[in-house]
């Protein structure tokens, strides 16, 4: 029995790695279902009607936003993206030159690869951005399969999770429902949260680049409010081309840039985290950055992006299944129950 359950762990754990990014996939297809299933459940009983019906009018409403946005805004975020492909190694070249001025500052610029090699590099991270199929072609197949996956996980979501229950053993089915509800009300919230959070921020960058007179603000503001997903790790990212770009005109320019990104990340973390905190899960900053660097490692850019909603899983599994079943560690409420 013993050789029988270290083959079964050996070939699961052979079987995670190997699929790592179709599972990937299909977390990110949850995790669209799940955001989908709240805002259908929060639309239908607000204005009292059936669920389906508010699911529809929500995957309606969301491709109608996308669908006008990209029309409206399709031409000027091709050229500003075309744009920024042209300036940020003009940028870099530009920076490199004038930290060669300075003799310190020389030997650590010796090290650095050309602006060619540095563009190069960050354009091979959109294949690994992907988190199926590569490439840009591939990004796009991935957003319709969790579109549409995550549709029709939202459209019926009972026939799946009663599906993954009757898997458990009959004693334990009542524990694994209250898991299992627990886990989507924080990844919910979590969410809900996050999104709002995203659509602040990008317009947020948006306008206060805009007013700074930094060129290409509104595809910096995009990419700022895409990468927020990516908490830490990702306004860095967005950072840097903004930077750069505002450095190419002036040092004084550059610095106010920078300022700006501090404020909206300050005014994230001590505003807006919170609000997405208080309704969803506490995370540590630390296990969030170690999370990231430990899934980044495993699954590439991919990994780093769903870090936290893992991480969030992570910490109610231990929490619920380890600490409170396993430990019968329970706060005082629940044990009064």
């Amino acid at each position: 029995m013993i050789s029988g359950i270290a083959i079964l762990f050996i070939a699961l754990a052979a079987a995670v790695v190997l699929a790592a990014d179709a599972l990937l996939l299909i977390f990110a297809c949850i995790l669209c279902a799940i955001l989908f299933y709240k805002l259908s459940e929060i639309l239908a009983r607000r204005f009292h009607m059936k669920r389906t019906v508010a699911l529809v009018i929500v995957v309606a409403a969301l491709l109608g936003i996308i669908g006008i946005g990209g029309w409206a805004m399709a031409p000027e975020i091709a050229e500003q993206s075309s744009k920024l492909a042209q300036e940020v190694p003009a940028a870099v070249e530009r920076l490199k030159t004038t930290v060669e001025q300075h003799p310190i500052m020389k030997r650590v610029v010796a090290e650095l690869p050309p602006p060619e090699q540095i563009v190069k590099q960050m354009g091979e991270m959109v294949p690994n951005a992907g988190l199926f199929f590569g490439g840009v072609i591939g990004a796009l197949g991935n957003i319709v399969i969790i579109l549409f996956v995550g549709m029709y996980f939202a459209a019926s979501p009972h026939t799946y999770t009663a599906g993954v229950i009757r898997l458990i053993p009959k004693a334990r089915r009542s524990r694994a429902r209250e898991v299992q509800q627990e886990l989507g009300n924080t990844l919910a919230s979590w969410l809900l949260g996050k999104s709002a959070s995203m659509l602040i921020v990008g317009a947020a960058t948006s306008i206060g680049l805009s007013l700074l007179g930094v060129p290409l603000a509104l595809i910096l503001g995009i990419i700022a409010g895409l990468l927020d997903f990516i908490p830490y790790l990702g306004p860095i990212m967005a950072g840097v081309p903004a930077v750069l770009l505002a450095l190419s005109i002036s040092p004084d320019l550059a610095l106010y840039t920078v300022l700006l990104f501090l404020g909206i990340q300050l005014i994230e973390g001590y505003a807006l985290q919170p609000l997405i905190e208080a309704k969803a899960v506490d995370l540590p900053p630390a296990l969030v950055i170690v999370m990231q660097l430990v899934f980044g490692t495993l699954f590439g850019f991919a990994g780093v992006a769903l870090a936290t909603p893992l991480a969030a899983t992570l910490s109610v599994l231990v929490r619920m299944l380890y600490i409170e079943d396993i430990l019968d560690d329970r706060p005082a409420q629940k044990r009064s129950r």
